[in-house]
């Protein structure tokens, strides 16, 4: 018998049941809903504006579908995912909260670290952070931020908040950021911050680095090999740390019979035991793969739950 995984509502991209203007509050209910159901978390990425380059591969043929680098329309919404957050925390009281593809490089690490510490004490540590350099050269551009420097930037963001969840005052000095003696509080509701999770497509090594090095969890971008699964627990082990300890966390598959309908759910999850088989624990799934009903979210997430008890039964 296996264990129960955990399962994760993808709150983002889910603009075929709303439309991201007035009716935000809907996401609000949504993840209240899916706690009510047994859900473990929710999830919200972002993009703080889209260019061109956005939809230069085509616009995905299914609009229930994942958002991909160069597959949208530049007009998808995307809110601000720490508010949508910080509003999700306010009306939940065990739901975990994932900042997924928080993009670091184009904010400063102290505002950054002010809002993502802010949200971690405000839901009592509920807060799981995915910072990552994202991919639109528009997008940076706009905020006139050197795209060839983004893997750069992201580790000097994390090496600041390491400092700023430590002890005031906190100083740095490195080619891109300056401070000394600043004096950063409140803090984290942890000692060490809010958790961080890693993830994208392959296994590169700067990915490796800062998981070993500052990870939490786990979340590849697609199917993990098992030559992916032996490079981290080799780095992890050489770092004294043991990869049981990271929170992995899979997906399902929906694969749509036309880009009119949707997604047959059964099939979406049958992958779920052999990836628990693989170590996975926690699993994300975006409703609107999966139904058309804004009001129906709340039995969605129910029958989510009791076909994944019965597949791991």
């Amino acid at each position: 018998m296996m264990t129960t995984p955990r399962m994760q509502l993808v709150l983002s991209e889910n603009w075929t049941m709303t439309g991201g203007r007035a009716d935000l509050p809907t996401v609000i209910r949504w993840a209240r809903e899916a706690e009510d159901a047994g859900f473990d978390s929710v999830m919200i990425s972002e993009h703080i504006v889209l260019g061109p380059d956005a939809g230069a591969a085509g616009v995905m043929g299914n609009p229930r579908d994942y958002a991909l680098p160069g597959n949208q329309d530049p007009r998808t919404p995307w809110p601000n995912s720490l508010m949508l957050l910080s509003a999700i925390a306010a009306v939940t009281d065990r739901l975990r909260l994932a900042a997924s593809a928080v993009i670091a490089p184009l904010r400063h690490p102290l505002l950054l670290a002010r809002e993502l510490g802010t949200l971690d004490l405000l839901s009592e540590g509920r807060l799981i952070v995915l910072p990552n350099v994202s991919w639109s050269r528009d997008e940076y551009a706009a905020l006139d931020v050197p795209f060839s420097r983004r893997g750069k930037l992201l580790d000097e963001h994390l090496d600041i908040w390491a400092k700023l969840w430590g002890p005031s005052p906190a100083s740095h000095e490195s080619e891109y950021y300056a401070f000394q003696d600043v004096y950063f509080e409140p803090k984290a509701y942890r000692p060490d911050g809010p958790r961080l999770c890693f993830g994208g497509a392959g296994m590169h090594d700067a990915m490796v680095r800062r998981i070993v090095r500052y990870g939490h969890a786990f979340n590849p971008l697609g199917k993990v090999t098992p030559e992916h699964m032996k490079t981290l627990k080799t780095a992890m082990a050489a770092a004294g740390r043991d990869i049981a300890d990271l929170e992995m966390i899979g997906s399902t598959r929906a694969v749509f019979p036309d880009d009119n309908s949707c997604a047959d759910l059964a099939q979406a999850l049958d992958p779920i035991p052999e990836q628990i088989a693989q170590g996975f624990t926690t699993f994300c799934i975006k409703p609107s793969q999966f139904t058309d009903d804004p009001n129906g979210v709340g039995a969605f997430c129910r029958e989510v739950m009791r076909r994944v008890e019965s597949l791991t039964a």
